[in-house]
């Protein structure tokens, strides 16, 4: 079986941090729950690459956005798919960006 997405070693970091964090803040159903639904999108993306949108305002590196619950994944649209990063939309992005693509 083909792999349809990867991670890219700072975005399995972002993961795991990401569920550490809720299930410290909410628990572990709502960190499980809530890292299956990023992981779906990882998957319906590997489907559909253009379901993402450019953000130019946060970098004009050839990667894609798309919004889950409060966080961005960011994708190249290669095959397989690369996951970029997983962050949360209230830090700065862009800057984080600067020293990933």
């Amino acid at each position: 079986m083909k792999r349809r997405y990867v991670l890219a070693p700072q975005a399995a970091c972002d993961l795991v941090q990401i569920w550490r964090y809720l299930k410290t803040e909410s628990g572990e159903e709502t960190a499980d729950r809530v890292e299956s639904f990023i992981r779906a999108k990882f998957a319906y993306l590997s489907e559909f690459p253009g379901g993402g949108h450019w953000r130019r305002d946060l970098t004009s590196a050839n990667v894609r956005f798309l919004s889950v619950y409060s966080y961005l994944i960011v994708y190249r649209e290669t095959k397989p798919l690369q996951i970029v990063a997983i962050l949360h939309g209230s830090r700065d992005v862009a800057k984080i960006l600067k020293k990933r693509v």
